[in-house]
């Protein structure tokens, strides 16, 4: 007669990467999913918007690269930031922060601007609205699109909460004070250092004059909100 098999936990686990957040799982190195498109979220109904937020992003994103660390930085980052958006606004934060880039995976890369693979790729597995224009629109990608010729292309996504307001300017400060390691940084340091790693040549240095100045101002407004903010304002 066969026994019974017993589910093993891992909650037991340790990690000495810092956590994202009692509303979201561990950091941790994940294995690559054999289904990388598998990120419906309707998939696990029990879950926080985070918690599949999360798993997506380990779905999609290669977890022993700099990508997967600068993603996990960035929702590290967004839950400091959460005092600076409404209450009703903290979880979608930090889901688009898990989110922003997914994009640049490989089996979602079909026009290779990442802002815009990213969206269409959200929208079409039924994430959230606002969600969704979060990720299309995160850290001045209008600017960018613009240069690119996508323009158009990024105008289906017309939702003004992913350009605008405390939601999208937190995630532009989350974004823009991590580096491409994951490590927090200066914003005039993280835009001089992908200015340089991308080339005057490219597009971004040619949307850098437009781009430069929307990426600060939105990270100051943020920084403004977060110093006004009281400690308890943090909670979930």
């Amino acid at each position: 007669m066969a026994g019974r098999a017993v589910a093993s936990s891992t909650r037991g686990e340790t990690t000495t990467e810092p956590s994202p957040g009692p509303s979201a799982p561990l950091l941790e190195r994940p294995r690559r999913s054999a289904h990388p498109r598998c990120s419906d979220p309707r998939a696990a109904v029990g879950a926080s918007l985070v918690e599949r937020a999360h798993r997506v992003a380990r779905q999609l994103l290669d977890p022993a690269g700099d990508r997967w660390w600068h993603t996990a930085g960035v929702a590290g980052r967004a839950l400091h930031a959460r005092a600076a958006v409404p209450p009703e606004q903290r979880e979608v934060l930090v889901a688009a922060a898990w989110l922003h880039d997914v994009g640049y995976a490989p089996a979602l890369a079909a026009t290779g601007f990442h802002p815009l693979d990213g969206a269409r790729h959200l929208r079409e597995t039924g994430w959230p609205e606002e969600v969704v224009a979060l990720v299309a629109h995160h850290s001045g990608a209008r600017f960018l699109a613009e240069v690119k010729g996508l323009g158009s292309a990024l105008s289906e996504f017309d939702d003004p909460r992913g350009w605008e307001g405390p939601l999208a300017d937190a995630l532009v400060w989350a974004d823009q004070t991590t580096s491409p390691q994951g490590h927090p940084v200066g914003v005039d340091e993280r835009l001089a250092e992908a200015r340089a790693r991308h080339g005057e040549g490219s597009d971004l240095a040619l949307a850098h004059a437009l781009r430069a100045p929307a990426v600060r101002a939105a990270a100051a407004a943020t920084e403004r909100r977060l110093a006004l903010a009281l400690p308890f304002d943090v909670r979930d």
